[in-house]
């Protein structure tokens, strides 16, 4: 009898573990099936140069389906549910998907509508977000007018994709308006609900540094309630205000509309409840998650996709084979944070262990929280390799699952109970 694993999301986790599945399953009676809205894979990584004319819209996206080995089937359908009791999804335009495994990839969506005022008067004209393709385009045009003023890159709360992005977004702010000659025409400020400017302390200590060097304002615990695009002001919930020229704002994040629409699949903001370390669905056996539709403790980054492929996988396995499931994802998570000036600072930890200084994935290799030439131009490769190594779900010679602590100058507990 044929076995179906039907693959919500043909983005990053959708995609490589639909391929990794593939390799595995050529030749049994296995399908495989991935459902997205769309068939625009966004490199999303590349949002954050459209804004400073590094890259384009066009040049970061293809079409899904030819990410996809020979022998998946992709269909191109807005999802209205997921019918938990029957094992079912069932798409926007009628028709129903039954499944023996479910793998929700569907990432976190903006909700920008959701805070006061974002997007009333204003919005695309003082007030942008680079998160989605249209918006950095816009966002773009405006930067290339900009002759001076206050600008103020605002997370409205977490968690939000790639969490470095709004920083990145500062560093390269001072980089591209210094090239200009009107640095001193600009100020900057960072606005973030947090009381630093990172989660882990090492690297906002790291990153503040870097700031402050850099003369960019950081305005910390600011949980803003409203946004007044005309009259240039950010509110927060203590009614303190930030005013600027142009704001740049990250939307409250959530996940897929139709997880709100299937009854026990989410949380209250949809994203869909999940075993830390197997990656299986805690609200039924056959339902599994990789990426941002998740509830890990971990980074919503792009890395944490690519680090929870291989486990996920292998659990999906165990699960076809009637076979207890392996706890073997560690939380693994590395950003690279462009700084500016062709220079970028690489962090990398897991669920137990802070950033650290040392070396990645070895004791040769990049430098850990300490930005230099040779990370920036990691970043600039890692596009290549995921179009043509992440996403076909190959392995990367060096670079596993688990976080390598070879390299790494790690407090003494910590090697003790690193993986």
């Amino acid at each position: 009898m044929s076995t179906s694993i039907v693959i919500l999301g043909g983005g990053t986790g959708g995609t490589l573990t639909a391929n990794r599945l593939r390799r595995l399953h050529r030749d049994d009676d296995v399908t495989i099936t991935v459902v997205d809205q769309d068939d625009d894979h966004v490199y999303q990584p590349g949002l954050l140069f459209v804004p400073f004319g590094m890259t384009s819209v066009d040049d970061i996206v293809r079409p899904r389906s030819r990410q996809l080995h020979d022998g998946i089937e992709f269909v191109a359908s807005a999802i209205d549910r997921v019918d938990l009791d029957a094992d079912q999804v069932h798409l926007a335009d009628g028709r129903m998907l039954p499944y023996d495994v479910l793998v929700i990839a569907t990432g976190a969506r903006l909700v920008p509508e959701e805070t006061e005022g974002l997007t009333g008067p204003g919005w695309m004209d003082t007030v942008f977000t680079f998160y989605e393709p249209a918006g950095a385009a816009a966002l773009a045009r405006e930067l290339a007018a900009f002759d001076g003023g206050r600008i103020v890159v605002n997370v409205v709360d977490l968690p939000i994709k790639c969490p470095v992005a709004p920083l990145e977004f500062c560093f390269l702010a001072d980089w591209f308006f210094t090239e200009r000659g009107i640095r001193d025409r600009v100020q900057i400020t960072y606005a973030t609900p947090l009381d630093g400017a990172f989660t882990k302390p090492s690297a906002s200590e790291a990153l503040g540094g870097l700031l402050a060097d850099r003369g960019i304002e950081v305005v910390t615990e600011f949980n803003t309630g409203e946004v007044h695009g005309e009259g240039g002001r950010l509110v927060s919930w203590d009614e303190r205000e930030v005013p600027f020229d142009l704001a740049v704002v990250i939307p409250l994040h959530g996940g897929a509309e139709y997880v709100g629409r299937s009854p026990g699949l989410g949380d209250a903001v949809d994203f869909v409840p999940t075993d830390e370390h197997t990656l299986r669905s805690k609200v039924a056996p056959n339902v599994f998650e990789i990426g941002d539709a998740a509830t890990v403790p971990t980074s919503k980054a792009g890395s944490v996709t690519h680090f929870e492929g291989e486990p996920l996988v292998a659990n999906i396995e165990h699960h076809l084979a009637g076979e207890p499931l392996e706890p073997t994802f560690d939380g693994h998570a590395n950003c690279f944070i462009e700084t500016g000036y062709h220079k970028a600072l690489l962090i990398d930890f897991d669920y137990e262990t802070e950033p650290v200084p040392g070396h990645y994935p070895g004791r040769i290799g990049l430098p850990l929280l300490k930005d230099s030439r040779l990370n920036h131009l990691g970043k600039l490769l890692f596009q290549s390799v995921y179009w043509h190594s992440l996403l076909p779900g190959r392995d990367l010679p060096g670079v596993g699952s688990a976080m390598p602590t070879a390299g790494k100058h790690l407090p003494t507990r910590s090697k003790e109970h690193a993986p």
